[in-house]
């Protein structure tokens, strides 16, 4: 990744929580094109932390290559990586909304893989897709929420996404999504090459887990 992409070092020094993925609920990123791929700049802090991190990657984004140099960068052993991150791909809507349904299932995602984070990229981007009739693309988002109401109680959920840039008349799924987020945060290019990050909405309290 160009090192523009990287977070701003006063941003990530004055305030290092905000580059903390959430411990539980649900937490929505969003703001600039790279949205998608920032996502690896919060990894090698948690897996440090002994989180299990499961991402579904609906935007076809996961660098494995980018997440080594990183290990290397801060003297983790790789393996560490690849022991406590596992990767699953969505290329439709419906293949992540069958994704978030599976993690739902308690029994399916302690067999797999025990996670405790997940994170997800082009969530609702995804569903813009012109290829998926409307009537299809909601019923599936609609699950989609559906899902992610359940997953927030279950585990800190991140999702990455560049949904304000697109143009289409799916954008109102976007604050739909905001609207179920217990933290929302905005990516912000600064001048000097780094990303300031900005919390917009932060929940006072969650629900006791289920």
């Amino acid at each position: 990744m160009p090192a523009s992409l990287i977070p701003g070092r006063a941003a990530a020094l004055a305030s290092p929580k905000k580059w903390t993925l959430p411990a539980r609920g649900l937490a929505v990123y969003y703001g600039c094109p790279e949205t998608l791929r920032l996502f690896h700049y919060f990894l090698p802090a948690a897996i440090l932390a002994g989180r299990r991190l499961l991402c579904l990657d609906g935007g076809n984004r996961f660098d494995p290559l980018l997440l080594a140099r990183m290990a290397r960068q801060r003297r983790i052993e790789t393996a560490l990586f690849n022991q406590n991150v596992r990767v699953a791909r969505a290329f439709t809507c419906f293949q992540l909304t069958e994704l978030l349904a599976r993690v739902a299932h308690p029994a399916t995602a302690a067999r797999n893989f025990p996670a405790d984070t997940l994170l997800i990229t082009a969530l609702p981007d995804l569903y813009f897709d012109e290829d998926v009739r409307d009537v299809p693309a909601r019923a599936s988002f609609t699950q989609a929420l559906q899902e992610l109401r359940r997953l927030r109680l279950q585990f800190g959920v991140a999702v990455f996404s560049d949904a304000p840039s697109f143009t289409t008349v799916r954008q109102r799924f976007f604050p739909a999504l905001l609207s179920v987020a217990d933290y929302i945060w905005k990516f912000t290019p600064e001048q000097d090459g780094g990303v300031q990050l900005a919390c917009e909405k932060s929940s006072a309290a969650l629900p006791a887990a289920g």
